[in-house]
Formats: structure tokens, C-alpha cells, sequence
């Protein structure tokens, strides 16, 4: 078993400090053993036996970052939506026109398996490249059985892919980890525009049976133009109770509908967006421990208001941070610029938007201790600044 020793880093944050605060180690020393941390502290000049040993003067440490929120298989392009917003299309004009989701299920429909695992797969090694070493992956896309499980396939096989002449005599490609979430409930397609119950019961009857045993968590868009609460709560119930899922939600973005509370109520890990949270909802938020996922690239690429960050931080929910890497409304796969974005977009505190991006993303993710747990799995990011 191969060991590493890096010494003398400037500053290492566990993101695991005394009262959930971010840990910092100065002149730490991080030591590996095959893919495990197996010493983390300050460095004490001992004389060390590893095969490697480098230095870390310069660098600052974290845990392996965390994307939460996560749309990234894909097929087709909507950029001419960009175009459209800057002239005035809101997302329910380009949605009721057949675009944004709907666009992307037509393309995503229309591709193989192969294709979305590529695709995906060149995704995830952007992600990594920019210190991503945990990542969320929704279906929805495919709104269909078939594409559905497709796309939870392609998830799981784009982080084993060997890159090489055809795959023959290639390398082990590295990608981050990934966890999967079924979205079958991401909008209504257009082939049930006016059977919406029909599809509804597809969804619980058909495609939950095959895509469960491929999915950690249930999803659902439960807003304006999406599906209603009570909806949400047949599907988001399905999912837990018959399958053993994780409850998500993307909830409160559009319209307040209270699905905050519902995930509260079914004991979910996340609800995500939440621009239009209420104190109501903050408050069953907190006492059954949910996480608030904070999206701020999809908010500011929607010219959208920003959630109530103060409202959230009164009423003590956790707050984590995803990219929302998807082709119309957030297409970024930099979850640090993200995180950025929320410290000048949202008025996310520095400390904040570091907890968020590693310890409380993996809590988002039902990974208990997350910044630790990251870091002792051999997951670090190292950081010479810009």
C-alpha cells in the first residue's frame, strides 16, 4: 500500500471545528495510506517513513468539495435561451413554449446510453479539475422509464470509465464519488400536457419501481408550472415510504407553496432554492434538521430575488451550497465561483459558504459529518490561491 505525507501546509480547514465552526490548522501535516487519511495536525518535524513526501508551504487545505445539486446528464444545448432571457422571456414563458426542460428531455430522449455517459463523464472531470470530489446527480431529463433509468445509469457508469484508444489499453479515468436522485417529477411532458394525473401515476406506478434501486434520494420541482403540493406529497411519499429514498425538493423558487414544510414533515435531507421561504417555513426546516440548499448561479442567471439568508440564519438552518450545473439555468461546473456567488449575490458569510460547500453539502446529501468524513477519505483540496 502506497503512503503520502504532505507537511508544513500553511493552513488546513476541517470543516469539522469546535461548535461546527471550520477547524483551522496552521503549519498542518496530512498523512495518507493507500486512499485513507491516517494522521491530520500540526506538524512535528519527526522523521517520517513514506513514499512520497511533499511539501504543503504555501497551500491552503480543505476537505474535498461537495456539489449537492447537480443536473449533469444532458444531452442537446439550450444557450438560445440565454438570448431570449436578455430580451424579457421569464422561465414560464420559455417553459409554456416548449422550451427549457422540455427542450432538454427531447434532446435527452433522443440519445443513447453511451452518449449520456460520456457526456457526463467529461462533466465530472471539469468538476473534479476544479476540486469537486463529491457530487449529486438528479434524472430528469428523460421523463419516461427508459431515459429515466438511462440517466441514473449513466451517472453510475461515467465514474468508471477508462479513457484510451477505445477503451483498449486506456486509464482509469478519476471523477468524483457520486450519489444519485430520481426526478421523474422534474415537470409534466408534453405527450401528458392534458393527462397530468396520468402521469403522476406513471411516475409512482412505472418508473419509481425501476429507478429506486438505482437512486439514493427522491426529487421533485414542486412550484408554479410543476407540480402542486399535494402531488409532491404522493410521489415524495412513495419514494420514501415504499422505497427507502431520501426526500429532496426544490422548493419555494417560484411561488411560496410550502413545500419546504413538507419536506420538513417527511423527514427530508434538503430542500433547494427556497427564494421564496417563508418563517414558517424556516422554522420546520430547523427542527427536523433539513438542509437549505442555496443555489445562487440559477438566481442570478434568472435575475431572481435572492432567498432570506438573515431569516434562514435566525431560525438556525443549516445552509449548503450546489452549483445547479444544468444546460439552461445554471450551466457552471466551478462550485468555488458558485460559492462566490453566494457570498456577493446572497450575503452567504466566507465561513458560511466553506461549511457550505463541504461539511453541510455532504449533510444535504444524508452523509453524516461530511467535512470529516470527506477529508479522512483521502479527499483534500489543496489551494495556492488566485
Amino acid at each position: 500500500m502506497s503512503s503520502l505525507l504532505v507537511r508544513n501546509i500553511t493552513t488546513l480547514y476541517t470543516c469539522n471545528g469546535v461548535d461546527g465552526g471550520l477547524g483551522c490548522i496552521n503549519n498542518a501535516t496530512v498523512a495518507f495510506k493507500g486512499d485513507k487519511v491516517v494522521y491530520i495536525g500540526n506538524d512535528n518535524n519527526e522523521d517520517y517513513d513514506y513514499d512520497i513526501v511533499l511539501s504543503g508551504e504555501g497551500l491552503v487545505a480543505i476537505p474535498g468539495m461537495v456539489d449537492c445539486h447537480t443536473h449533469t446528464v444532458w444531452a442537446g444545448s439550450r444557450a438560445k435561451e440565454f438570448s431570449n432571457r436578455l430580451n424579457g422571456a421569464t422561465y414560464i414563458d420559455i417553459l409554456q413554449q416548449g422550451g427549457g426542460i422540455l427542450s432538454t428531455v427531447r434532446d435527452t430522449r433522443n440519445a443513447t446510453l453511451q452518449e449520456l455517459t460520456t457526456l457526463c463523464n467529461k462533466r465530472l472531470i471539469t468538476m473534479l479539475n476544479n476540486g469537486v470530489t463529491t457530487c449529486e446527480i438528479k434524472s430528469g431529463y428523460g421523463l419516461c422509464v427508459n431515459t429515466e433509468r438511462d440517466m441514473l445509469i449513466a451517472a453510475k457508469q461515467a465514474t468508471g470509465l477508462v479513457v484510451g484508444d477505445g477503451g483498449v489499453g486506456g486509464q482509469q479515468c478519476y471523477t468524483p464519488r457520486v450519489t444519485t436522485t430520481f426526478l421523474g417529477a422534474h415537470t409534466i411532458p408534453s405527450e401528458y400536457k392534458d393527462r397530468r394525473y396520468a402521469y403522476i401515476r406513471q411516475v409512482v406506478e412505472d418508473q419509481l419501481p425501476v429507478c429506486a434501486p438505482l437512486a439514493d434520494s427522491i426529487d421533485i420541482f414542486c412550484d408554479k408550472g410543476a407540480f402542486t403540493l399535494q402531488e409532491a406529497d404522493t410521489i415524495l411519499r412513495c419514494g420514501k415510504d415504499k422505497y427507502g429514498l431520501s426526500v429532496k425538493a426544490h422548493a419555494e423558487q417560484i411561488e411560496h407553496t410550502g413545500c419546504s414544510k413538507l419536506v420538513a414533515s417527511l423527514g427530508g435531507i434538503s430542500a433547494d432554492h427556497l427564494e421564496r421561504i417563508d418563517n414558517e417555513g424556516c422554522e420546520a426546516l430547523s427542527k427536523a434538521n433539513v438542509v437549505a440548499v442555496m443555489l445562487p448561479a440559477a438566481q442570478l442567471y434568472l435575475k431572481d430575488i435572492t432567498p432570506p439568508i438573515d431569516l434562514l440564519r435566525h431560525n438556525n438552518v443549516t445552509m449548503a451550497i450546489g452549483s445547479d450545473l444544468n444546460p439552461g439555468t445554471s450551466p457552471i461546473h466551478d462550485l468555488l465561483t458558485t460559492a462566490t456567488l453566494a457570498c456577493i449575490v446572497q450575503g452567504v458569510t466566507i465561513p458560511e459558504a466553506l461549511l457550505g460547500i463541504t461539511r453541510h453539502a455532504g449533510q444535504a446529501l444524508g452523509i453524516s459529518k461530511a467535512g470529516w468524513a470527506v477529508i479522512k477519505d483521502g479527499r483534500i483540496v489543496y489551494n495556492n490561491g488566485i
